[in-house]
């Protein structure tokens, strides 16, 4: 099963020079949760935004072209679908960022894991593509969460699959 995790703003927005745009705890220990024991895929740069390198107890697998690459707890390929060849069929595979993996991975994707935050950022330059024009996605779940001193936004856990 192939899973897009993200956090979005009510407008989409993902991003902001190359760093995320919301910090919210509930989302991270989320994020956590749902990805670990599984395997992550990424692009370059999401895994150089990494604070501390390859995530923990879970399969890193990094996307790059760049032929001399060599990050620390990973495995690179050169493309999405040159690292889901490497994953067993029965793997839980979550597609981590950035915005160009997003895009490729939407037509493959079994389910989408968002958080969506009740809020349009002031900046922005980095956006999920536009799934709701597609028909195929089902919201299965929704919870829905007032923001607090460790989530200073409203947001909600959404998963769709199709």
């Amino acid at each position: 099963m192939i899973s897009i995790i993200v956090a979005i703003s009510e407008n989409g927005a993902i991003g902001y020079k190359g760093d995320l745009i919301y910090h919210l705890s509930a989302d991270l220990k989320r994020f956590k949760a749902l990805t670990t024991g599984h395997t992550v895929i990424m692009g370059r740069k999401t895994f150089e935004s990494l604070p501390k390198g390859a995530l923990p107890n879970r399969r890193n697998i990094v996307l790059t072209r760049q032929k001399d690459a060599s990050f620390a707890g990973t495995e690179i390929y050169a493309s999405l679908n040159d690292a889901l060849a490497h994953c067993n069929p029965d793997e839980k595979v979550y597609i981590i960022g950035g915005a160009q993996v997003y895009s490729q991975a939407l037509n493959l994707a079994d389910e989408l894991d968002i958080t969506l935050v009740h809020d349009i950022p002031n900046q922005a330059d980095t956006y999920f593509p536009d799934f709701k024009s597609n028909g195929d996605w089902k919201l299965i779940n929704r919870e829905d969460h007032e923001p607090d001193e460790k989530n200073p936004f409203q947001f909600s856990f959404l998963t769709y699959r199709r």
